[in-house]
């Protein structure tokens, strides 16, 4: 008996019973909520042939970066690399393979293919959106939801998935207008839609709309926090508002709580405390031991070289405990990652290293070393992953370093520029005083 999910997809090696569970972990990964990895299994227990269980398993260890992940990846993908499955799956696992073997950018062809031919695939897109992110490709982000879009309606489960989808890459296009409403549109569907809710949050952040940033963070959390393995990333955007004000307390009881309370060992999470401590620092905040715990939990992954967009926040938080010799260790393991294949000694080579060693040099204080590293490499930072909004700590490191370094003039561009970009940021206000930019600042 041929099974089909919700969408009208055939799902080989399924039955009834598998493709209800399954259909219930892709709706956990679209909501980024629950345990998607348990219920797959689940699936798989139940239909131990089914294709697609076995590639959302291998998406699911594939998309945190974790370096334990990718063996059970490749696992997934050599359990199901010789079953019988239609053109669609097989597009799936090629993603996969590709994937698994560094190559970012193959995948992402892949999965554009997948959702070309089928664009009710909410796990082609949904995985190449996230692939897209990591490769810091803004027109895909947009693109690849756009094109699917036309064949969407609210009739269809997971709308509101690909309106926050295409939020998000409209939002890293500077379609500000068209993001926040796509996105507050898909939040108004469904409240849980926590990639939605995150889309709105980087509109407000990036238009430096930080007091209308915490309304809209601050309104329902119960919603977008529940059972969320998204939620530290989105209190982190809280507290980024609260840290553009100025509100520097709010920040660490943020980070002490929701943040990074519990000392996650998770990469995603500790990208985040590294990222908002190092703000922190660059405003000359006492944190405390802080970064000791930040630090203990990149220590097992310093050597790990998988993704260099990783290594400068671990090297942000080896700076900040004063780990030397981990320091060494990060350096080490994207030297050793420039000599492998795949796409990530790309990433490390042109955008990773000198952004870890600028991170360094800013550390040790030598100022002038960190703003030639960065200059360079600023404009296609992108290149190796996040959001604007994340990459924006380099531009705030760059700023600082200048100050520092006693290079006024450039120190005073930049500030120019960035008050430019958010006229109303207090914290660009700040720099445009400390650079004589008393006009602007007024």
């Amino acid at each position: 008996m041929t099974v089909k999910d919700v969408r009208g997809h055939v799902l080989s090696g399924a039955n009834e019973t598998s493709a209800e569970i399954y259909g219930t972990a892709l709706r956990q990964l679209n909501l980024y909520q629950g345990d998607p990895v348990a219920t797959i299994d689940a699936a798989l227990a139940e239909s131990p042939d089914f294709v697609m269980a076995h590639a959302m398993r291998a998406w699911l260890h594939l998309l945190g970066t974790e370096p334990l992940g990718l063996p059970v990846a490749k696992a997934a993908l050599d359990a199901a690399i010789d079953l019988p499955a239609t053109l669609q799956e097989h597009g799936h696992l090629a993603a996969i393979g590709e994937l698994a073997n560094g190559g970012w950018h193959a995948a992402s062809r892949t999965l554009e293919d997948v959702t070309i031919a089928h664009p009710h695939d909410l796990l082609a897109l949904q995985v190449g959106h996230q692939i897209d992110f990591f490769t810091g490709n803004a027109r895909m982000l947009r693109d690849r939801v756009s094109r699917a879009l036309p064949a969407w309606s609210k009739a269809i489960p997971g709308y509101h998935n690909v309106l926050g989808m295409h939020a998000f890459g409209l939002e890293e296009m500077g379609q500000y207008a068209l993001a926040e409403a796509s996105g507050r549109a898909a939040v108004e569907h469904d409240a849980q839609d926590s990639w939605a809710q995150h889309a709105v949050a980087h509109v407000l952040e990036m238009q430096g709309r930080q007091h209308e940033g915490i309304g809209w963070m601050t309104a329902n959390p119960q919603a977008w926090s529940n059972e969320s393995f998204f939620a530290v990333h989105n209190w982190w955007h809280l507290a980024l508002y609260h840290l553009e004000l100025g509100e520097t307390d709010e920040v660490l009881k943020l980070f002490d709580g929701p943040i990074y309370g519990a000392r996650s060992q998770v990469i995603m999470e500790m990208i985040d405390a590294s990222a908002l401590l190092w703000r922190l620092h660059l405003r000359g905040v006492d944190v405390g031991d802080r970064w000791r715990h930040v630090a203990d939990a990149w220590a097992p992954v310093a050597g790990a070289g998988l993704y260099a967009f990783n290594d400068a926040h671990a090297m942000m938080a080896f700076v900040g405990a004063g780990r030397g010799d981990l320091m060494q260790h990060v350096l080490d393991a994207q030297a050793a990652a420039m000599r492998q294949p795949g796409d990530n000694a790309t990433f490390t080579r042109e955008v990773g290293q000198p952004l870890t060693k600028s991170i360094k040099a800013f550390g040790k204080g030598d100022y002038a070393e960190a703003v030639q590293l960065i200059r360079p490499v600023r404009g296609i930072a992108a290149r190796f992953g996040g959001s604007h909004a994340q990459r924006d700590v380099f531009d705030l490191t760059l700023v600082e370093a200048a100050f520092r370094s006693g290079q006024l003039e450039l120190a005073r561009a930049l500030s120019a520029e960035r008050i430019h970009a958010k006229p109303e940021s207090p914290l660009a206000r700040l720099f445009a005083r400390r650079s004589g930019l008393e006009l602007l600042a007024a």
